[in-house]
């Protein structure tokens, strides 16, 4: 079964969407989604934060279990799993060690992640005055963005999921991950 899993791993494609917050990563993504499924994909996603989360709630079992050391806790229900592992302090894992935790999948699509060396659409609203991404990083294979701008790679407004979808498709081969 563990050849297996490894096998898997290996066809595994990766492609980051990353930006500034604000700049509409997340609505992108929902977008993306269904209509990257309706090609028959499986996706996984990984979100990166800087803001320390919980989903646990004071009092429930899960919560006393953490509170009393476990560095791990599955909260395992019929339809969804949820795994909390804690990590020591100021600790900002590289996304490889994050896709190592994800089951087989076709596409990881990594929301954030913009100093990892991947491949990836930058995703830019302009109002925000943000410093840019591409075209000093090499990995920036197109730009998602609320206009049109000229750019050193494809362009896309940041509304038109379906053709950005088209783009993630053709670029397909580039977006292999090997780990």
């Amino acid at each position: 079964m563990a050849a297996c899993l490894s096998l898997f791993a290996h066809l595994m494609h990766l492609l980051g969407l990353a930006g500034y917050s604000g700049s509409g990563k997340t609505t992108l993504l929902e977008k993306l989604i269904p209509l990257l499924r309706a090609q028959g994909l499986r996706i996984a996603v990984i979100k990166h934060t800087h803001h320390d989360v919980d989903w646990d709630q004071p009092g429930k079992d899960s919560w006393r279990h953490r509170h009393a050391g476990a560095a791990q806790v599955l909260l395992a229900a019929g339809k969804r799993r949820l795994l909390v592992e804690e990590l020591p302090d100021s600790n900002d894992l590289p996304l490889i060690e994050h896709l190592r935790l994800l089951r087989p999948c076709d596409l990881v699509l990594a929301e954030g992640f913009k100093r990892e060396p991947i491949a990836k659409i930058e995703v830019v609203n302009h109002a925000l005055g943000a410093p840019r991404l591409s075209p000093a990083d090499a990995g920036v294979l197109a730009v998602a963005a609320d206009r049109l701008s000229d750019e050193a790679v494809p362009c896309f407004l940041r509304d038109d999921a379906s053709a950005i979808a088209a783009f993630i498709l053709s670029r397909w081969d580039s977006l292999h991950v090997d780990f």
